[in-house]
């Protein structure tokens, strides 16, 4: 394929050489997730789900933004706090956020790793069909934005 007919969309000379050299076009190289993330950051357990958080503290709003693929290949629910990362209130905020999401209370939610990190794990109690049918429907259109966006670019 030349060179010619794939530039200009973002990808360096050197990239498009080996794009070139492999016979492959841009559009069609994937990450480990695909062109929008197919797997769930969550998981059922015996009681309740396991969920999987990239967080972002001091945020100008605390919102839920959907899935994120990350470099290793794993998913992750993207979320933001305006809480500041000092002595646990970002950690709460996020508890409050993802359980006014979910209808629960705060105390079903549980940070099991990631207390001074971005990435965390939350266990959260409850019925598993529930809360997955919940986080389906938050992460749904995220998944829709990230396919409008991949057919524009």
């Amino acid at each position: 394929m030349p060179l010619d007919l794939i530039r200009g969309r973002g990808f360096s000379d050197k990239d498009m050489r080996k794009i070139n050299k492999a016979g492959a076009h841009p559009d069609s190289v994937e990450t480990a997730c695909g062109p929008a993330p197919s797997a769930k950051p969550w998981m059922r357990t015996a009681d309740g789900i396991t969920l999987e958080v990239r967080l972002t503290p001091r945020s100008s709003r605390d919102a839920i933004e959907g899935v994120e693929c990350l470099a290793d290949g794993r998913s992750v629910l993207k979320a933001r706090v305006r809480a500041a990362p000092v002595e646990g209130e970002a950690n709460g905020a996020l508890q409050r956020l993802i359980a006014k999401a979910l209808g629960i209370a705060p105390r079903q939610i549980e940070l099991t790793t990631g207390a001074a990190a971005r990435l965390k794990g939350l266990r959260i109690a409850g019925n598993a069909s529930e809360l997955e049918a919940v986080l389906e429907r938050l992460t749904q259109g995220s998944a829709e934005a990230a396919a409008k966006q991949s057919q524009r670019g």
